[in-house]
């Protein structure tokens, strides 16, 4: 029976596949593709193998520290706004700020908010990332109400309570991977001010299932994946200034068109998925000067950086009706978070950690290392 199980399975997955293999032909070579043709100019670039196009290169390159080459290649040959196909689907890609600044502002007109299929069904339809109109205008707005005023008395009390609180947890001369702790910090933090409960063990398991979603938000979905918990895909359907630019925690934002977009001398298509990537803006040396060197210095000696918001060449929490509802908070912990960390403890790597940017912007190990206590206590 298990051996009958596993063979009607593999057939149905092997049926799927061919059907979206034909579906992928059809859309490159099929009359729509012809008419398309015809009518106007799709942004040039490559789609890659069949059904799994160029993803698995994207995926590669963001799962090194420098992921840029990625980027940088075609940009130079096609310019820096790209044809590809990713995640399941033929996808614009934006390294322009100009139009990145457009599709921003267009949200709910001209383009609308659309993910690859892993994270539409690991948050759902109704989640604050994929709603439209008038839904997503009101729990937009109820999320800020509660996570847009950080700079409040009694909200900076608790922010500053919660950092010392976990710091205390922390053994003199103890490892520690500083990544991981401060995420904790942010995920209680966040759980506290949304749905008021404090943190404890139940926050703690809560938080564990919410790293094994995040896991899987570009998971490369394939058939039956849910029927196999042994995937990161199938594992994460049971629970369902200058660090910002050279770090940012997303690399960019997914758009549909809502209609045929013409922007120079293109035009892209009604219902084509669109990639506008910020990180490509913030590393890209024509709007920042050695882009992609560290240099928190640069903020304060370039004034024309402050205008960089203005501009939206600066995009580290989106733009315009999706602007991050907590991007001010962000800020605020960041910043209470280091200031408590560099004037109480000294510390030192214990082993060699690197950066990767897929799926998260995260590093490997968590950053681990050992911490020596400068004062005698934490009050």
């Amino acid at each position: 029976m298990a051996a009958a199980a596993l063979l009607l399975l593999a057939a149905a997955a092997a049926a799927v596949v061919v059907a979206m293999a034909l579906r992928w032909l059809l859309l490159l070579g099929g009359p729509a593709a012809g008419r398309l043709g015809k009518r106007a100019r799709m942004p040039p670039g490559s789609t890659g193998l069949p059904l799994i196009g160029e993803t698995l290169r994207l995926i590669s390159a963001y799962k090194t520290p420098n992921p840029e080459p990625f980027i940088d290649e075609r940009v130079a040959r096609h310019g820096g706004v790209f044809t590809t196909h990713v995640f399941g689907e033929r996808t614009v890609f934006s390294a322009d700020p100009a139009f990145n600044r457009l599709l921003l502002a267009a949200e709910g007109r001209a383009v609308h908010s659309s993910y690859p299929s892993s994270i539409a069904t690991l948050l759902g339809a109704r989640s604050l990332l994929l709603t439209r109109g008038a839904a997503h205008k009101r729990l937009h707005s109820l999320t800020l109400t509660r996570l847009g005023r950080p700079a409040s008395p009694p909200l900076l009390a608790h922010i500053d309570r919660l950092v010392l609180a976990t710091m205390r947890q922390w053994e003199p001369a103890a490892t520690v991977r500083l990544m991981d702790e401060a995420k904790k910090i942010t995920f209680n933090l966040t759980v506290k001010q949304l749905v008021s409960i404090e943190p404890g063990p139940w926050t703690e398991s809560l938080r564990r299932e919410y790293v094994k979603l995040i896991d899987g938000f570009f998971s490369i979905p394939f058939p039956l994946a849910n029927l196999l918990p042994f995937t990161t895909y199938g594992q994460a359907l049971k629970v369902i200034n200058e660090t910002l630019r050279v770090g940012n925690i997303i690399s960019g934002v997914f758009r549909r068109a809502n209609t045929d977009i013409h922007y120079k001398d293109y035009t892209i298509p009604k219902g084509c998925k669109i990639f506008a990537s910020f990180r490509a803006v913030h590393l890209n040396n024509e709007h920042y000067e050695n882009a992609r060197t560290f240099n928190p210095w640069r903020w304060q000696i370039n004034n024309k950086l402050q205008n960089a918001v203005g501009a939206n060449i600066f995009t580290p929490f989106g733009g315009g009706p999706r602007l991050c509802p907590g991007y001010e908070l962000a800020r605020v912990v960041v910043s209470i978070f280091l200031h408590h960390l560099v004037t109480r403890f000294s510390w030192e790597e214990t082993e060699e950690d690197r950066l990767v940017f897929f799926p998260t912007t995260r590093t490997l190990k968590g950053y681990p290392i050992n911490l020596r206590l400068l004062s005698e206590s934490i009050c």
